[in-house]
């Protein structure tokens, strides 16, 4: 009964979570990330910040404990002050190094969303696993699960994608100022206001019990998850405004022709092309294709908006000659 409890719990913690994941990559519309290196950072989320949260928090803890002997106090100060600094500094991290070490992936505010989101999605599964285990299952068996289940993916689900966020957005935002001093605080005040509202959420927690806690701490989440929702459509607006600017010129020049360009600046009309693409066999070279033009765009943004005209031109010259070639081969 033990074995399946446990199976039961990692499945009904990480399947979800998997689902979130590719919700998140469905959202980011023009130019996707990397499959794999969102499954690097959705690892990192689920073992490297998971698994060193856990220890770090835990001895933390007890080092509270040992100096205050108040069981309270090592309660609220853990979860309210303590986890959301170690939590959203290790799950950081991770949208850190895709942006030192992965630059040229960091093209927009949404890229920073999708990173950070990722990479709060692995930690949860890994979160989800350990609360549905140890306060479903074995203190109401799988009646418990169930009710962990509806508690950690329905209700609060997505409480750590919309922290981490904030770090990807200030990430985002030193990326794409040319600022120094943006360049250096954005990431800061990023981490900091994901911390901030991490433990607004926690102290609810805390603070209340039962259904009191529950009411109060999904006014607040999902208030900002709609919030979040808001900003996200602003973000993939902009990214469309980018490509109907900068793709203009590859049309006047025959890069790609009217139609297609008509198709890169309309999120839904890529959907439909890729659809009719996937029945006749073209999916791969036309899925190629309409990524290119929105990588084409972006790299032109940012050469024009944040002088990176020398670092980005020889990529942009290899774009248009790679979209030149395939575009007789893109059909409508």
């Amino acid at each position: 009964m033990q074995i399946l409890g446990f199976i039961l719990s990692v499945l009904f913690g990480v399947v979800p979570m998997l689902v979130f994941a590719y919700v998140v990559y469905w959202v980011d519309r023009y130019e996707k990330e990397p499959v794999l290196l969102l499954g690097g950072v959705f690892l990192w989320g689920a073992i490297i910040a998971a698994g060193a949260a856990f220890i770090v928090n835990s001895f933390v803890g007890l080092g509270i404990y040992i100096f205050t002997g108040s069981q309270a106090f090592t309660e609220i100060s853990t979860a309210s002050a303590i986890a959301p600094v170690i939590e959203e500094t290790l799950k950081g991290m991770a949208c850190l190094l895709v942006f030192l070490f992965f630059r040229h992936e960091f093209d927009s505010i949404l890229d920073g969303i999708v990173y950070a989101a990722v990479t709060a999605i692995g930690f949860a599964a890994t979160e989800n696993i350990y609360y549905i285990y140890t306060y479903g299952f074995q203190q109401n068996s799988l009646n418990g699960i169930l009710y962990m289940f509806f508690v950690r993916v329905i209700l609060v689900g997505w409480q750590h994608p919309f922290y981490t966020a904030f770090t990807g957005i200030g990430l985002s935002v030193s990326r794409l100022s040319r600022n120094l001093s943006i360049k250096i605080i954005a990431p800061i005040i990023g981490w900091g206001v994901a911390v901030f509202t991490h433990s607004i959420h926690n102290t609810i927690s805390t603070l209340f019990q039962g259904l009191q806690s529950l009411a109060i701490g999904m006014i607040f989440d999902w208030s900002g998850w709609i919030a979040m929702i808001i900003f996200v459509i602003w973000a993939l607006y902009r990214e469309q405004k980018w490509i109907i600017t900068q793709l203009r010129d590859e049309v006047t020049n025959g890069v790609i022709t009217p139609a297609q360009y008509q198709t890169a600046c309309s999120a839904w009309a890529q959907t439909s092309t890729r659809i009719k693409a996937l029945f006749s066999g073209r999916y791969r070279i036309t899925d190629r294709f309409y990524l290119l033009t929105a990588e084409l765009a972006f790299k032109k943004h940012q050469a024009s908006a944040l002088g990176e005209q020398e670092e980005n031109q020889p990529e942009i010259d290899r774009m248009r000659v790679e979209l030149g070639n395939m575009s007789p081969q893109i059909s409508l």
